[in-house]
């Protein structure tokens, strides 16, 4: 499994969509850096704001690239076939392109964090916050979370390349996965919360957004960046629930891959 493991490090690196989206994420966050400009009186706070979101867009997007070209790309041109014909379970294949990719996201992390945290501090232009934000424990824990969430989009993409045909089908498939893990918890929450007063709103759709919600995880709970922005110290129990909830829902993903992809015939 490590072996397959080092290979998706060396592939995952040689890539040229992981230096383009990583070179996009640094625009993005000297976007954040300008755009602290624009605020007389919390610059560093929409700094880090738009910093955060840049990251976790970012390690989605190399996520989905990541594992459409270490995962997709090899089912497609069938050269996995080279892979598979060692004496060692398939479920190596994938355990060992999966540790591979987080390994690989978890650097991207620390890496752009350490970006953000001196972006985050040189944008102050020259004004003291009355209240600033935090880059100690609470920053770097948000840092996790967001790449926690990548982590579940990443087993997600697994779980879909185990069974696809198309190399672009993953891909596709995880971006909405993605977008809609992102939102419906928020979504459900303004329904549950009576919308407003619109009744028919709630009705119409309250009971769907449940359902949904029952298959797909709300990742919009491992986004704590309310506690480096604006000093709110959330309940252990929740930051421990939504971890949970992570780390069992990969471990379903990847159960599932696993077995589908065991008895996948490939011709």
């Amino acid at each position: 499994m490590w072996s397959y493991c080092l290979t998706a490090w060396y592939s995952g690196f040689r890539g040229r969509s992981f230096h383009a989206v990583f070179a996009f994420t640094l625009l993005l966050l000297g976007v954040a850096y300008l755009g602290a400009s624009f605020s007389a009186r919390q610059p560093q706070t929409v700094a880090l704001d738009i910093g955060f979101s840049a990251v976790r867009f970012s390690l989605v997007l190399m996520s989905l690239f990541w594992v459409q070209e270490l995962v997709g790309r090899e089912l497609e041109r069938k050269t996995i076939l080279f892979a598979l014909t060692y004496p060692r379970p398939r479920s190596d294949y994938l355990l060992g392109r999966y540790f591979g990719i987080i390994s690989l996201l978890a650097l991207a992390t620390l890496v752009l964090g350490v970006a953000l945290l001196v972006i985050t501090k040189a944008s102050a232009w020259g004004y003291a916050q009355p209240y600033g934000v935090l880059l100690g424990g609470a920053y770097w824990l948000t840092l996790f979370g967001l790449w926690l969430d990548a982590c579940v989009v990443t087993a997600f993409c697994l779980a879909i390349s185990s069974v696809a045909t198309s190399a672009v089908l993953p891909f596709a498939v995880g971006a909405c996965f993605a977008i809609a893990a992102k939102m419906l918890g928020p979504v459900a929450g303004y329904l549950a919360r009576g919308a407003e007063g619109d009744a028919d709103l709630v009705a119409s759709y309250g009971s769907t957004l449940d359902a949904l919600l029952l298959v797909i995880p709300d990742l919009s709970r491992l986004d704590w960046r309310d506690m480096p922005l604006y000093h709110q110290a959330l309940p252990i129990e929740l930051i421990s629930g939504a971890i949970i909830m992570a780390v069992a829902y990969i471990a379903i993903l990847l159960s599932v891959a696993a077995l589908a992809f065991r008895q996948r015939e490939f011709s």
